[in-house]
């Protein structure tokens, strides 16, 4: 098993500080409260936006510490999905890590280039024959295009997810790989890891 080599103490200081806020934004709900005339569904969505933007922080965090050790080409993954997201191109790359997927997959087209933003936008890019499908990466390779993926079981009642989305949980449920997903309806982008999906910021490597 590689070594995840972070180092947790400025994130760790950043996350307490944004917790610690919110802590006081809620005890002054509490206490305002019992004030009939003042409306507090303002301060809960903004207690609700400030929640997401920790968690948002928190995941891209540990997604840079999940990828280091796996790829050097982290920061053109970041470009990639920061572009796609604002484009609304949607997108599934499969990132491999210790355990070995050839059997979780169907094979699709093989590439077997450098991973570069460009090479992946254009393989994403709506229209193109490649687009459909998860984008295999291991190490610093685009090894394969149009792969699908086991989809999820999960999910499917009152919380309903894309197929994209799905596909990411399916997969890592099954392996200690890790899927980016952008989503082609909101652009929001969001990893897959250990049958979880976590959203985040589009982050810069």
């Amino acid at each position: 098993m590689k070594k995840i080599n972070c180092d947790f103490s400025p994130m760790k200081k950043v996350l307490k500080e944004d917790i610690r806020k919110l802590i006081v934004a809620l005890q002054n709900n509490i206490e305002s409260i019992v004030d009939e005339e003042n409306c507090l569904l303002g301060d809960f969505e903004k207690i609700k936006r400030d929640f997401l933007t920790i968690e948002m922080k928190a995941a891209t965090f540990y997604l840079n510490c999940y990828l280091s050790p796996f790829t050097d080409k982290y920061p053109e993954l970041s470009t990639c999905v920061q572009n796609m997201s604002r484009l609304k191109h949607g997108g599934l790359i499969v990132i491999q890590r210790e355990n070995p997927l050839e059997s979780l997959l169907t094979s699709g087209i093989p590439i077997g280039a450098d991973l570069t933003h460009s090479l992946l936008e254009s393989i994403f890019y709506p229209g193109s024959p490649l687009h459909d499908g998860a984008v295999l990466v291991n190490q610093n390779q685009i090894v394969s295009a149009t792969n699908v993926l086991p989809l999820s079981g999960r999910f499917t009642g009152e919380r309903k997810l894309g197929t994209r989305h799905r596909a990411a949980l399916g997969l890592t449920e099954r392996s200690d790989a890790l899927v980016l997903v952008v989503s082609e309806e909101t652009g929001r982008v969001s990893f897959a890891f250990k049958g979880e999906l976590f959203p985040i910021t589009t982050w810069v490597g």
